[in-house]
C-alpha cells in the first residue's frame, strides 16, 4: 500500500484547510485536479500573505496574473493568480472580481514579480490597481486610447503611432486594414486548385 497520498486526497485536504483558515473566501472549486478560489477583492493581498507563508500551503511562486473581460457583468473584470508550491507540488488559482472604476490592491508589496503583470493587465483591460508604485502602461504605443482585450475594443478607428523619417518625428495615423489584393467571392473553398471537384460551380464545365 502507497504511503504517498494522492493528488485528489492533497486537494481535498487543502480544500479543508482554506476552508477552515483563509478569511474572505467566497468559493472553492476543484476541476480536472485544478483548484479554483474565488475571494473579496479588499483580502488579495492578505490572501497571497498567507498562501506564502502557511506551512500547509507554501504557495511561494506567482507564476503569472492576468484579467479576463465579461462585459455583461456589473463586475466585469476577474483578476487572476496563478501560484505554484515548488515545496508541496500543488498549483492554484486564487480570483477576484471588480468594475472599470473599482482599484483592486495592488500585490508587489507581496511578490515583487506582479509588477509587470499588473501594469500588463492595466494596459489590456483598465483595471487598476491601488498603491502600485508604477501604474502606467507597458505594452502600448505612446498616447494609445482604450484597452485592446476588453470584449467591446473596436477593430477598426484607432491610430497607430509610427516614426516618421521624412518627418524625424513621432506621428499618429489611422490604422488602415488593405484588403483591395483580394477578391473574396466565397464561391468555392478550393480557390486556386487544379483539380476537378464535383459539384464545385467553378470547376468549368463539369457536370
Amino acid at each position: 500500500m502507497s504511503l504517498v497520498p494522492s493528488r485528489d486526497g492533497m486537494m481535498t485536504e487543502l480544500k479543508t484547510h482554506l476552508q477552515a483558515t483563509l478569511k474572505g473566501v467566497k468559493s472553492i472549486t476543484t476541476t480536472r485536479g485544478e483548484m479554483t478560489v474565488m475571494v473579496e477583492r479588499d483580502s488579495i493581498v492578505k490572501t497571497l500573505e498567507f498562501l506564502r507563508e502557511d506551512s500547509q500551503c507554501r504557495f511561494e511562486t506567482l507564476v503569472d496574473l492576468c484579467g479576463a473581460d465579461y462585459p455583461t457583468e456589473a463586475e466585469r473584470f476577474e483578476v487572476v493568480y496563478h501560484m505554484l508550491s515548488m515545496r508541496l507540488n500543488q498549483r492554484i488559482r486564487i480570483k477576484v472580481r471588480t468594475d472599470e472604476m473599482t482599484p483592486v490592491p495592488s500585490v508587489v508589496k507581496v511578490f515583487p514579480v506582479a509588477n509587470w503583470y499588473e501594469r500588463e493587465t492595466f494596459d489590456m483591460y483598465g483595471v487598476i490597481f491601488s498603491d502600485h508604485p508604477d501604474m502606467r502602461r507597458i505594452l502600448t504605443d505612446y498616447g494609445f486610447e482604450g484597452y485592446p482585450l476588453r470584449k467591446d475594443f473596436p477593430l477598426t478607428g484607432r491610430v497607430q503611432v509610427r516614426y516618421d523619417e521624412a518627418q524625424k518625428r513621432v506621428i499618429n495615423e489611422p490604422v488602415k486594414l488593405v484588403q483591395e489584393y483580394r477578391n473574396f467571392d466565397f464561391l468555392s473553398p478550393w480557390e486556386g486548385m487544379q483539380a476537378v471537384i464535383p459539384g464545385d460551380e467553378k470547376a468549368g464545365g463539369s457536370k
